[in-house]
């Protein structure tokens, strides 16, 4: 997904600078990716995060989204997975501490690879 994949939509991504989604995001566009900012008050009218527009839902993005990186507590991720293989993203990744083994069963068995409990900037370092 580090490689292969342009695209990141990233769920509970704020205008909080001091937000841990926030350094990940702005490190995917240092590497070159398009960050496409997920929150719920996107719905509150037009707002952008690190020059990106921010969509209440990954069903409300326009174009193709390649992962869905997820920054939510483990008993609320379970849901963005499915909604990431109902939208035909290529993979899922839930972040550190973000763990759902049913989730990841549900995205594995229809195709979509997954990572749990990880971090891009991590996996960036130990290469």
């Amino acid at each position: 997904m580090l490689d292969d994949c342009e695209t990141w939509a990233v769920v509970g991504l704020s205008g909080d600078p001091t937000r841990t989604a926030y350094a990940i995001a702005a490190l995917l566009q240092g590497r070159g990716k398009r960050v496409v900012p997920i929150h719920p008050k996107a719905g509150d009218g037009p707002c952008e995060v690190l020059g990106e527009q921010v969509y209440a839902t990954l069903a409300d993005v326009p174009f193709p989204i390649d992962v869905v990186d997820v920054f939510r507590r483990s008993s609320a991720a379970g849901e963005f997975a499915d909604q990431a293989v109902a939208i035909g993203a290529r993979g899922v990744w839930f972040q550190l501490g973000v763990v759902d083994e049913a989730a990841f069963e549900r995205t594995t068995a229809a195709g979509v690879p997954m990572v749990m409990d990880t971090c891009p900037a991590i996996e960036w370092r130990a290469r």
